[in-house]
This record gives structure tokens, C-alpha cells and sequence, in this order.
């Protein structure tokens, strides 16, 4: 039971080192990797999604790390980050920005308050001055409904 609850907590603080990453990594010195992820109507890979493999890095080595010396709560913060990336490409890469045509059409208040913080940060094409770094908490305004005149 413990494990698992470790797995959760390294779950929920990805989301703090995905905030992070985005603002001050992707939108600063990594932003040569990060820049074409802004760019309107990109198709297939991206230098953006080197990121992906940059993140599942620390997961490997924790599987890794916890099979040579024997640790297995190693393998749960390793399973954590893993869960988030599964999170981070169904969210971002699947319903956000329509990669894969799985969640076209969504009701959810959710993941359309997700999507439009997300269509948010994308507004602005630059590296400064940008907003909602987020991926799965992002401000409460974007939950909203929009109020009627």
C-alpha cells in the first residue's frame, strides 16, 4: 500500500517539474527544441517531443536502479513519472492537440478547461511573455462557463 501511495505523490509532483520544465526550460535555453511546438499547423514529429524522451529518462534509470541494487520503492517513483508521461501524451498530444484522433468531441468540463488553457499558452507564438504552463492543473477560470449577455 505504501508503494503505491508513493507512485501517486511522484504522480501529482510531475506535475510541479512539468510547470517547471515548461517555463523555465522550454521557454528558455531548451526553447530551440520547444519553438517548433509553436508553430501553427505542424504535422508529424516535432523537435518538441525530444522532451518526451528526455522526461522518461529518470523513470528508466529508477526501474533500473531498483532491479541492480534492489530497492523497490525506486521502481514506484519510476512507475509515477511513467504514469504522468501516459498522462502528459494522452492529455497533450491526444486530446489537445488532436495528434492521434481518439477524444475529438468532449462535454467533459475538464479536459475543455484544460484545452483552452492550453489554447491559451499557444496564442502566443514567441518564447516570452507567455501563460499556462500547466498540464493537468492549470487556473480555474478556464473551467468556467462563459457567462451570457
Amino acid at each position: 500500500m505504501m508503494f503505491a501511495f508513493i507512485s501517486i505523490v511522484v504522480f501529482f509532483l510531475m506535475e510541479g517539474v512539468s510547470w517547471f520544465t515548461h517555463k523555465y526550460v522550454m521557454h528558455g535555453f531548451g526553447w530551440y527544441l520547444h519553438e517548433d511546438h509553436h508553430k501553427p499547423k505542424y504535422k508529424g514529429f516535432e523537435k518538441n517531443d525530444a522532451f518526451f524522451v528526455i522526461f522518461a529518462i529518470p523513470s528508466m534509470l529508477l526501474f533500473y536502479f531498483s532491479s541492480t541494487v534492489g530497492y523497490s520503492y525506486l521502481a514506484y517513483m519510476g512507475l509515477g513519472i511513467l504514469g504522468y508521461g501516459v498522462a502528459y501524451f494522452l492529455i497533450h498530444d491526444v486530446l489537445i492537440h488532436q495528434r492521434f484522433k481518439w477524444f475529438k468531441n468532449t462535454n467533459n468540463r475538464y479536459l475543455k478547461g484544460l484545452r483552452k488553457a492550453h489554447k491559451i499558452h499557444h496564442k502566443n507564438m514567441h518564447k516570452e511573455k507567455s501563460q499556462c504552463f500547466g498540464m493537468l492543473f492549470v487556473p480555474l477560470k478556464y473551467f468556467k462557463k462563459p457567462k451570457l449577455n
